[in-house]
């Protein structure tokens, strides 16, 4: 499977690169879990990033790879949701949006302007105010994470596009994840490179050869799925990608934090900026679980359980 980026895709690519190199190491201060950048937000929306899965000649296969790409930062920002999903609701919709679960806390809920509220089979809309939604400031997720307080208006989706933003929520899950893993991998092997032990660097010793290269092929394979699913639209290439975006990461975040070693279990290593958000992404539309059940769904016929 291969894509071929036309001349408006390639560019937005370039510029994406040139962006992101002024974000690509975190502060020499910084020992803490969510590094988030307001500055990489304010640039991203002033560039009309978070509109490109809207233009015909980019798509939601330039939006994906967008995530991707930004999702290797040490920064984060709300840019997966509004990237993929907003597309498909209503690009006046206020950003940024968060996603409520089952009454659960998310990520970017404190600052959100647009909640997706997902209760059971319903989804629906709400516009919280401040009083609504409290910040979880102790929160181990390398993300922002909030929760709920409040009653906001939900206005419910009819099914169709309320399976439409689910389907949609799968893609932008893969995307992000595909980055979080590259950049995951990317600072194993560089620790691995030039950890000694016995005399030479430990990534010569065959079996963590072995181990970071199962991590890569798991990576590409979750990085393939999340475009092959933004450029169809697909409902089951959808379901596919999000189960394997979020089995691939249970298994890479065990590896690269064995591999790095104490240092990967420190802050002083930004391998939690990536692998911690991976945690909080496993979860979403109700795990491997939930995700095993759309593919079920959508690319078996199964009925639903």
């Amino acid at each position: 499977m291969d894509f071929a980026l036309n001349d408006d895709q390639l560019a937005v690519e370039g510029a994406l690169d040139k962006l992101a190199e002024r974000f690509a190491t975190s502060p020499v201060d910084f020992h803490g879990f969510a590094l988030v950048s307001q500055e990489l937000d304010n640039e991203l929306e002033e560039s009309q990033y978070f509109e490109i899965a809207a233009i015909p000649e980019m798509g939601p296969l330039s939006a994906a790879l967008a995530v991707e790409r930004l999702a290797r930062l040490p920064y984060t920002a709300e840019i997966a949701l509004s990237m993929l999903v907003r597309p498909h609701l209503d690009l006046e919709l206020p950003r940024p949006i968060a996603v409520i679960e089952n009454g659960r806390p998310g990520r970017y809920v404190a600052s959100a302007k647009t909640l997706i509220v997902i209760d059971g089979d319903s989804v629906g809309i709400a516009h919280p105010t401040p009083d609504d939604v409290e910040a979880l400031p102790d929160s181990l997720f390398a993300y922002p994470m909030g929760r709920l307080t409040g009653s906001p208006e939900v206005t419910p989706l009819p099914a169709e596009q309320a399976e439409a933003v689910r389907n949609w929520m799968r893609v932008a899950c893969a995307a992000e994840m595909a980055g979080l893993l590259q950049a995951a991998v990317d600072a194993t092997v560089e620790h691995i490179s030039v950890r000694k032990q016995f005399g030479r660097p430990i990534g010569t010793f065959q079996a963590l050869r072995h181990r970071i290269a199962e991590c890569a092929v798991l990576t590409g394979g979750v990085r393939w799925l999340a475009l092959k699913a933004a450029w169809s639209g697909d409902a089951g290439d959808a379901a596919l990608a999000a189960l394997h975006a979020q089995d691939s990461a249970t298994r890479v975040i065990y590896d690269v934090h064995q591999m790095s070693g104490a240092m990967g279990m420190t802050l002083e290593m930004d391998l939690h900026l990536w692998t911690y958000r991976m945690k909080a992404l496993i979860s979403e539309l109700g795990g491997r679980s939930g995700q095993a059940q759309a593919v079920a769904q959508h690319c078996f016929g199964a009925s639903a359980a």
